[in-house]
């Protein structure tokens, strides 16, 4: 396993615009609301940082760097990515958009390099090569990919003695796709790291939410959750009880899950407590009949939550 922490912080809902934390989550963090956030992380040794362009065309890479930048560039880690459907027309535009990165960033690499998702792996993929060469970037990923894909990207790079390192899907236990798709046990076998994003989808799972309750109205995730809340009571319930023996919320069982499944889970932080949760829940070790629990009264829910964004894995 590459050697970074067991959970990795996203900034999707950090900053505004297209894309952005406000679209998106229905909240406007600014530097004042997040330095806490991210000193307590770096103070638990929670130095991984996912951020991409895209999240409000450069504000939660803005942000994130505004914090970083007072760091030892060898404390932190950063990831992030190249999305195909802004690219420009240059000659290479994946170093283009890497370029913007490292100046948000001021930095001379990133420390994982992703493909957002695969618009065209044929086309994409190759423009990796040089940047890992060039020491521009140290590791490469692909995000939103299926198994095929994943294994012509890794193809199309092995031959230039680049690997991919790691994979960043949508995986929760209301999603789990990518499982069913041979898609973990598949970077299980060749050393590849495994994120999970949206492991709590979006706040749906973490127990704080329910009918009575309900996500933000107005907030694109309040329109795609608050409907399934119905649907989801009782799986929430039963990773309460279990959440319960070992003191701990919903959330950090949705966490603890993932974790036990081999993944590395993102969450978004945007409170000090949310770290110091993300903390607790490293500790908890789930057991196997446990996990079978929580992806039986999954399944029981029969709701589907694959982002509009995505294609099915399977």
């Amino acid at each position: 396993m590459n050697n970074h922490p067991s959970i990795v912080l996203g900034t999707w809902s950090w900053g505004s615009g297209f894309a952005g934390g406000d679209q998106v989550f229905g909240n406007n963090l600014g530097v004042e609301e997040l330095r806490p956030v991210f000193n307590e992380a770096m103070a638990n040794g929670l130095n991984l940082w996912d951020s991409a362009v895209v999240y409000g065309m450069g504000a939660s890479e803005s942000l994130l760097s505004t914090f970083t930048k007072t760091c030892n560039r060898k404390d932190v880690l950063l990831s992030t990515k190249f999305t195909p459907q802004i690219a420009g027309d240059s000659d290479n535009p994946v170093l283009d958009m890497l370029a913007g990165s490292l100046e948000r960033f001021s930095t001379d690499y990133i420390d994982i390099y992703w493909i957002h998702n695969p618009a065209d792996v044929e086309k994409w993929t190759p423009y990796l090569i040089p940047l890992v060469k060039s020491g521009k970037v140290r590791r490469v990923g692909v995000s939103n990919h299926n198994l095929a894909q994943i294994k012509r990207a890794e193809e199309i790079l092995s031959k230039e003695g680049v690997h991919v390192s790691a994979v960043q899907n949508h995986y929760s236990l209301l999603y789990r796709s990518s499982e069913k798709a041979g898609i973990l046990d598949y970077c299980k076998e060749h050393n590849i790291d495994f994120w999970a994003y949206m492991v709590l989808e979006q706040g749906a799972l973490s127990g704080k939410y329910d009918t009575a309750h309900p996500l933000p109205v107005g907030s694109q995730r309040g329109e795609t959750y608050n409907p399934l809340l119905p649907q989801i009571e009782n799986l929430v319930a039963v990773m309460r009880t279990i959440g319960d023996k070992y003191c701990i919320t919903p959330a950090q069982v949705a966490l603890a899950w993932a974790m036990a499944k081999g993944t590395t889970p993102i969450i978004g932080v945007t409170k000090p407590s949310q770290v110091q949760d993300a903390v607790r829940a490293m500790q908890v070790v789930l057991t196997t009949d446990e996990v079978k629990v929580l992806e039986g009264a999954a399944e029981e829910t029969g709701v589907d939550t694959r982002g509009s964004w995505e294609n099915p894995m399977i």
